[in-house]
């Protein structure tokens, strides 16, 4: 049985939403770190899934186009989703685009109950899917009518059978409303569209495989000792499980038991440190609020100092002359100069101006200069009250104010030697004013991450934002190529022929023996005399899962004019990986 304490959440969920916020085409998939992230109905049915590599999806489906992914877009496509949700609470937090939570006791109390309030909100959130895209959001989308909403449905008093329903089609998007105990079930609700009734959430979650839990390593562990569905593995005793596999499995142990994660821990009340500035008259203009901005911003740096405390994310808070208001999150985490933190607000004002959020209020923020605004960050809440009642003229901004979110204590960070400026300060001011054009994914920074390849040893990610490294980058790495790093390394690899002297195709065997000598690489058509290669490197990979099983080996090779080629072997055909100068 649930916890008191387990608070009740309604989660929409908008499935393939990376696919949807980018396009109307199908079939299509939207790729991300060399993988298939989602996909459309019509590539799901020639047997696309998520997490597949490219030349697997491409060859399941041959006519599949390949999209990357766009956050930014995503966002700015996500927000009147979000401004939809709003209208029923202001404590809307955003899980990731197309996938949002609210805490279901006060606005189900308000609008009559659980199930009328998943009603409303799926009617609310099926009209905003309705409306068509924000001008120049998404260049070349297509706005494309709704059908109607799946309307959340009690769960009947025998045991759910939980069902993972398919995604609808991407040129049709669709929203589904869940409530249950705790967002790990209440996300698992709206996948399926029911609302579970309180104390029934394990119950609910029972049937699942234990690959639900989000722990890949736990669930494999689990399912050798003959655990396969999260009911069997709730059942086992909280102590034991916690002395068998520790703190992850302790948590997984509560989520499968309808717990919250972790027991709730009362904390002391933050210390108000938000500040703000009134305009009275009214600021009809959007760059004034932008100038005084960076004010507001250094007097909450200086705050925040004094109190020696830092903040995980700034609130963005504007209020109109008519009573409307709007709010953002920022992610922050101490790093935001206040030049920086300026900039912030006017993306925001941007994005509200271009989603028509202060439709009326201030015809001179169109004036502002409309590049893409970066909503990527960490956006929590965003609050239009009352949308209706503007004027048809200009009302004004009356509130401008910074709060900032989720204090710590500050740690400092490390200054320069020898009375030297801080280097990353300007680092910072640059990356902004970069950012401030090409949007916040624009500028990235390269990462080490874990691989064999020269592709699969680095990640590109957006500047500002935290990584972690899934798998160490410093680990054994068996087959991987020598400290010597191509200079090009294709973002796809390309087929070429290698022919040995006789003009055989060359082929390398299970135990990594290769057939002849390379003597010819044809690559696009054009034959290359090889001068010399050393290999292979064999890399068997994912043995033990047979739809990641990859086995290949790599070879270097020196053609004609001095140029050396990165070539891969894999299931009988070669790839141009990379190239050396």
């Amino acid at each position: 049985m649930a916890d008191d304490r387990t608070p009740r959440v309604l989660v929409v969920w908008c499935p393939d939403w990376p696919v949807v916020a980018l396009t109307g085409d199908d079939p299509v998939a939207v790729t991300e770190g060399g993988r298939i992230l989602a996909c459309s109905a019509g590539a799901r049915e020639a047997g696309v899934r998520q997490g597949q590599r490219l030349k697997l999806a491409q060859r399941l489906c041959p006519s599949l186009e390949l999209r990357d992914r766009d956050p930014e877009a995503e966002t700015r496509r996500f927000e009147p989703v979000v401004a939809a949700v709003e209208a029923f609470t202001p404590r809307v937090e955003v899980i990731r685009p197309g996938l949002c939570a609210i805490p279901v006791k006060g606005p189900g109390r308000y609008f009559g109950g659980e199930e009328a309030l998943a009603a409303k909100v799926g009617r609310a959130v099926a009209d905003a899917l309705g409306q068509p895209l924000v001008p120049d959001a998404v260049p070349g989308a297509v706005a494309v009518p709704v059908a109607a909403p799946v309307e959340a449905r009690p769960v009947e008093a025998r045991p759910v059978e939980a069902r993972l329903v398919e995604a609808r089609p991407a040129t049709a998007p669709q929203a589904q409303v869940g409530v249950a105990d705790g967002l790990f079930a209440a996300l698992l609700a709206a996948r399926a569209g029911v609302l579970v009734p309180a104390g029934r959430t394990a119950e609910f979650l029972a049937p699942y495989p234990v690959s639900a839990l989000g722990d890949e390593a736990l669930a494999e562990l689990l399912g050798r000792l003959g655990l396969p569905t999260v009911g069997a593995f709730a059942a086992l005793p909280a102590e034991s499980v916690a002395d068998r596999f520790g703190p992850s499995g302790a948590v997984a142990h509560r989520l499968a038991r309808g717990l919250q994660p972790r027991p709730l821990v009362p904390r002391e009340e933050e210390p108000d440190l938000a500040v703000e500035q009134r305009f009275d008259p009214p600021e009809l203009l959007a760059e004034p609020l932008v100038f005084v901005a960076r004010t507001l911003a250094e007097q909450l740096h200086q705050r925040l100092a004094g109190a020696g405390l830092t903040c995980r994310r700034v609130a963005v808070e504007v209020a109109c002359a008519d009573g409307r208001t709007a709010s953002r999150l920022w992610r922050h985490e101490g790093r935001l100069s206040a030049t920086a933190l300026a900039e912030r607000v006017r993306w925001q004002l941007q994005a509200w101006q271009g989603a028509g959020t202060f439709a009326g209020a201030s015809e001179g923020a169109s004036a502002s200069n409309d590049r893409s605004n970066d909503q990527s960050s960490d956006p929590s809440s965003a609050r239009v009250s009352d949308p209706s009642s503007a004027p048809s003229g200009q009302v004004g901004f009356t509130l401008l104010r910074l709060a900032p979110d989720g204090l710590s204590p500050d740690q400092g960070r490390q200054l320069a030697l020898w009375g030297q400026a801080v280097a990353d300060d300007r680092v910072e001011r640059a990356v902004a004013r970069v950012q401030a054009v090409l949007g916040h994914a624009g500028l990235r920074r390269i990462e080490p991450a874990g691989g064999r390849g020269p592709g699969e040893q680095v990640v590109k990610v957006p500047w500002g934002e935290p990584y972690e490294a899934t798998v160490p980058a410093d680990a054994p790495w068996p087959g991987r190529l020598p400290e010597v790093w191509p200079a090009v390394v294709l973002r796809e690899p390309a087929p070429v022929r290698v022919l040995d002297g006789a003009g055989r195709p060359v082929t390398v065997d299970g135990r990594a023996g290769v057939s002849a000598r390379p003597a010819l690489v044809v690559v696009r058509g054009r034959e290359e005399r090889v001068d010399g290669w050393t290999g292979p490197w064999p890399a068997v990979e994912y043995w033990w899962d047979q739809s990641r099983a990859r086995r290949r080996a790599r070879f270097q090779v020196v053609v004609g004019g001095g140029r050396a080629l990165l070539l891969t072997v894999e299931g009988g055909a070669w790839y141009l990986e990379a190239g050396y100068d």
